[in-house]
């Protein structure tokens, strides 16, 4: 009796996130203006941001197809482009514009530090939402992590005069908690269960991995939506200032690498456009200017409702850029 009940509460669990997997794109951005009018919900799961990011980082990693991946690794030159674009390219790019704009110094200071940024460690997992592809974005989030520190500290100092203090034993430790803790424990995972029964336990994974991006969509709006009703006008301005960034890196990864097929030109648009900032939240300096800290905070308002505005806009290209997509997981 006991099994039996274990075996339908199992049926109804995988039914409910094959389910959530399908809706992936309305949650995420149910979870971002969700923390918005619910202060105290955000502000409870505030603290359980680090533990899904480790979670939903792991997942992604079961979810990918390692053949794929090897795949995209043997093709050194699409993948060099692809990190020289979005990690020099679009900094110097984002730079031309903001200074010749009437824009807020601090509004185009934080553009600019943006566009140093790693691509998204939820990349795949957008990836999959979107119809493009979770292999290339995954390897494009390990390889823009890996020359961040190279790269980002003296672009920034040199275009906008914030020095991001980033020692690379500070950085090589929150690599291994973002990358290789959870490499590990996916390694693990697979070689427990197996790789036929993780491919039959996709849409369970998708639902999860979206499951605990609500959570973090829920937690990273802790505080966003008391200033939004005390300056609305000044929210208002830096969310579109974020929006118009995203559709901006996007446009000039997507552009810069189309002689390499849409599927490669679109992906590293999507991570050009949606970027990880976790990291140079913590290296900020503390004389810095404070919309920075606000913009990077906002910019997860169109980070989150990009999935659900985008899709319609990949479908439109008459065909997925992978087989079988329908701007949800697959």
């Amino acid at each position: 009796m006991i099994l039996m009940r274990l075996d339908a509460v199992t049926k109804v669990a995988t039914m409910a996130l094959a389910a959530v997997a399908k809706r992936g794109s309305l949650l995420l951005a149910f979870s971002i203006i969700g923390g918005l009018v619910f202060p105290p919900v955000a502000h409870e799961l505030r603290s359980a941001v680090p533990v899904t990011v480790l979670g939903w980082t792991t997942l992604i990693m079961l979810r990918v197809d390692e053949a794929a991946v090897l795949a995209h690794l043997r093709r050194p030159m699409p993948l060099a482009l692809v990190v020289a674009v979005q990690m020099l390219a679009c900094p110097i790019a984002a730079w031309s514009v903001v200074r010749v704009l009437p824009l807020d110094p601090g509004i185009g200071s934080a553009i600019v530090i943006l566009a140093t940024a790693p691509a998204i460690v939820g990349g795949p997992a957008y990836a999959r939402l979107l119809g493009l592809d979770p292999e290339l974005a995954l390897v494009g989030f390990l390889l823009t992590t890996l020359v961040l520190p190279l790269v980002a500290p003296p672009l920034v100092w040199l275009m906008v005069g914030v020095d991001l203090a980033m020692t690379m034993s500070d950085f090589m430790l929150r690599l291994m908690l973002v990358v290789g803790l959870p490499a590990l424990l996916s390694i693990g995972i697979r070689r427990l269960v197996g790789a036929q029964k993780l491919r039959a336990a996709g849409p369970c994974l998708d639902g999860s991995i979206i499951f605990l991006l609500v959570i973090f969509g829920f937690g990273v709006m802790d505080g966003i939506g008391p200033k939004l009703l005390a300056e609305p006008v000044w929210i208002v301005e830096i969310t579109v200032a974020a929006a118009l960034a995203v559709i901006g890196l996007n446009l000039t990864s997507t552009v810069a690498l189309l002689p390499f097929g849409i599927s490669i030109a679109a992906t590293a648009g999507m991570m050009s456009g949606f970027r990880g900032l976790a990291l140079y939240f913590a290296v900020l300096p503390s004389d810095a200017d404070p919309r920075i800290a606000l913009f990077f905070g906002l910019y997860q308002i169109p980070l989150y409702l990009g999935p659900i505005v985008a899709a319609p806009v990949y479908r439109s290209f008459g065909k997925p850029v992978l087989p079988a997509s329908t701007g949800r997981f697959q």
